[in-house]
């Protein structure tokens, strides 16, 4: 089946209901566009011998703290439907700002708590234009699986207790994150960095490396550990860090104490480039991920 690109809500529901006819089991993958690598390991994982696959393309306004930052994320409609088409997709939405939102949104979903540190911290009404977006996107498409990146592991905290909170019938479903040969996490982000910052930008997953060995050798201390990490990113004088903490992976609450699994997340400046990274990290264990 080739690849269908479609723009309005009503045409999605209109393919997912003649799936449904048809038995099979709806996936789908949200995106942004300026399709990578990571995105495309989402959709390996979503394509189902049943399932019919679908991907949103949409910048959403209304996640962006900062007008210049809305305006300059990267938008490649035409390079991103032949990128699904190659993945096998079998529906992409990519719909207008009109068609999401037709008149002011008045309603709104908010996960309260999980999104009061790391990036809730640092850019306000962001996670309630993400959750938002997202149970609007739920509603029109209806998966049965929705597939979420764990770099971006906040969001995927925030968006599984919005679906456990409000019983929606969607599981969600992580994938891993995927980097590039040096480290750096793939982001649509990076393609705006000049060559000097995308030299410097491996430090980031080297100082998150640095931290998690700290966790795997017996550091309990979460001031130790995050030491560790700034003592590498200090390093790197092109580099400037917006946050760099250890919080319970699943609350996204900063721990006193490291006894069990963390979640070590940072937001790195890189020129006027945003990147945010984060590993997970056991006590003992050497593995980082």
């Amino acid at each position: 089946m080739s690849t269908q690109l479609v723009h309005t809500i009503a045409e999605v529901r209109e393919a997912v209901a003649s799936a449904r006819r048809q038995g099979l089991t709806i996936e789908f993958v949200p995106t942004m566009g300026a399709l990578h690598e990571g995105h495309g390991s989402l959709m390996d994982l979503a394509r189902r011998p049943q399932g019919f696959l679908v991907v949103s393309i949409f910048v959403n306004p209304i996640q962006f703290d900062r007008p210049d930052d809305y305006e300059r994320y990267p938008r490649t409609l035409e390079a991103d439907v032949e990128f699904c088409r190659a993945r096998g997709v079998d529906l992409v939405f990519a719909p207008s700002i009109e068609e999401m939102y037709p008149q002011p949104q008045r309603t709104f979903v908010e996960v309260t708590g999980l999104t009061e540190h790391l990036c809730g911290r640092f850019r306000p009404g962001h996670f309630r234009g993400v959750t938002t977006v997202v149970t609007k996107l739920f509603g029109i498409v209806q998966p049965d699986r929705a597939y979420f990146g764990e770099k971006d592991a906040q969001q995927l905290a925030v968006v599984r207790r919005m679906v456990r909170d409000l019983n929606l019938p969607v599981e969600i479903v992580s994938g891993p994150t995927v980097r590039e040969a040096d480290g750096l996490a793939m982001s649509s982000r990076n393609r705006r960095l000049d060559p000097e910052h995308r030299r410097a930008a491996p430090a980031i997953y080297r100082a998150l490396q640095a931290a998690a060995a700290r966790v795997a050798a017996g550091a309990e201390d979460p001031g130790e550990v995050r030491s560790a990490a700034l003592r590498v990113l200090e390093a790197e004088p092109l580099l400037r860090v917006e946050y760099l903490e250890i919080v319970d992976p699943e609350e996204i609450q900063p721990v006193a104490g490291i006894t069990d699994e963390v979640l070590i997340a940072c937001a790195v400046w890189a020129g006027n480039v945003r990147l945010i990274d984060s590993v997970r990290a056991r006590p003992g264990r050497g593995e980082v991920r």
